[in-house]
């Protein structure tokens, strides 16, 4: 095609999604979204149920075609956080959760509480973009509920901070499903997330660690 439209000094019209002769109802698709969201914050369904039914009553509704609704899948990133799921059982199994939890607890001695809540918040920021926030949680969750039964306190400091570091990664784009979906779209590049990301990751550290010990003492 490229060779035959030069050879006749012609240009490619773009496509474009126009859907003509079909009205499309803009209001039912927003309603259907708050009520999913409604239900989901209240506790009635999980998260995955509740915004899978969402999406199958937007297209039983005719508010996207069937086909539309495949087009804006971004395979690829499916696929590669489904390959990222198995990532936490592997660490497991050939014992990383064990080897960090020693390294970690070499420290006992020497931290204060405040300590274990910045250091467990700094490694989930370091992993997360290495692995994905999914498998953080499962390696560091552990860690941090068998830390703060050595150390007599209360898990929930310590497992606050693994939830939010894994939760705020802004140095690569498959930290985080978010960082993953904008990467296209935004037409960033890899390189691009760390520039901007590490300012925005030692503002949630220096501001996590006092927040955290405010809304969940450690006992």
């Amino acid at each position: 095609m490229p060779e035959t439209l030069g050879e006749l000094a012609c240009l490619p019209l773009a496509e474009r999604p126009l859907s003509l002769g079909r009205g499309r109802n803009t209001y039912l698709p927003i309603g259907i979204l708050a009520l999913a969201m409604l239900l989901v914050a209240l506790g009635v369904v999980p998260v995955a149920i509740g915004f899978f039914i969402a999406a199958t009553l937007v297209i039983i509704a005719d508010c996207i075609s069937l086909r539309e609704a495949y087009n804006a899948i971004d395979w690829p990133i499916l696929v590669m956080l489904g390959a990222l799921i198995p990532v936490s059982d592997a660490a497991q199994s050939t014992g990383l959760t064990d080897t960090m939890a020693q390294l970690i607890s070499l420290l006992t001695d020497f931290l204060p509480r405040w300590g274990y809540v910045a250091l467990l918040l700094l490694i989930a920021m370091c992993v997360t973009p290495f692995l994905n926030n999914a498998a953080t949680v499962l390696i560091l969750a552990p860690i941090a509920a068998s830390l703060a039964t050595s150390l007599k306190i209360s898990p929930d400091p310590l497992l606050m901070a693994v939830a939010i570091g894994a939760g705020c990664d802004f140095l690569t784009p498959i930290g985080h499903q978010c960082n993953t979906l904008v990467m296209g779209p935004g037409g960033y590049r890899f390189g691009d997330y760390w520039r901007l990301g590490l300012p925005l990751s030692l503002i949630v550290l220096f501001a996590g660690v006092p927040l955290i010990l405010l809304f969940w003492p450690t006992g």
